[in-house]
C-alpha cells in the first residue's frame, strides 16, 4: 500500500507545493480500519519510518489511524 500527501507551504516568501508518496505497512486491527477508510479523504496516521527489507527506500509502519 502507499500513502500520498499534498500540501502547500511558504518557503523563503514563496509558495511551494509539496507532494510525496511513500510505501506504507499496517498489521492487525489497523489494517481493518484502513480497509474501511474512504479513499480521497484526509486521514491522520501515526507510526514510524524504517527501511525496506532490501535496504532500498523507506516504509512507513502505521500504528494508529484517525479516520475523518
Amino acid at each position: 500500500m502507499s500513502l500520498r500527501h499534498e500540501s502547500e507551504i511558504v518557503q523563503f516568501g514563496e509558495k511551494r507545493k509539496i507532494s510525496v508518496e511513500l510505501r506504507a505497512k499496517a498489521i492487525g486491527e489497523v489494517t481493518e480500519m484502513l480497509l474501511a477508510a474512504q479513499l480521497g479523504i484526509e486521514h491522520g496516521f501515526e507510526g514510524f519510518v524504517g527501511s525496506q527489507r532490501n535496504g532500498r527506500g523507506i516504509v512507513f509502519h502505521i500504528q494508529t489511524i484517525e479516520l475523518k
